[in-house]
């Protein structure tokens, strides 16, 4: 039974007491089954708010993580060097300008000069 079923469910039984409302404790049951309801309404609200925030909250991370997925990409097309952290559009991998420019055989020729 829901919370706001439940509030009903009291202020029924009361109401079937059929009490004196003009007297003190008429008037503090009274009282109380207003604030219980109103509270009800208020617990029913914020149970809401917290679903929509639940849902926000989770198409955010969604989205962060697609994000992270696009702008944090370790894989990279432009080589096959394990060690290449490049953008793809201009290599710098050392690994990969190494082998594209061959440094080793110049040092090699400038020494044997």
């Amino acid at each position: 039974m829901a919370l706001k079923e439940k509030a009903a469910y009291l202020k029924g039984l009361a109401d079937g007491l059929d009490f004196d409302k003009t007297t003190a404790e008429g008037k503090l049951i009274a009282a109380m089954l207003e604030l219980l309801g109103e509270m009800t309404e208020a617990i029913e609200e914020i149970g809401e708010n917290m679903e929509y925030l639940g849902d926000y909250i989770e198409e955010v991370d969604k989205d962060l993580g697609e994000l992270e997925e696009y702008c944090y990409e370790d894989d990279c097309d432009c080589c096959d060097c394990d060690d290449c952290d490049c953008d793809c559009d201009d290599c710098t991998c050392l690994a990969c300008l190494d082998e594209e420019f061959d440094f080793d055989d110049e040092e090699e020729e400038e020494e044997n000069e």
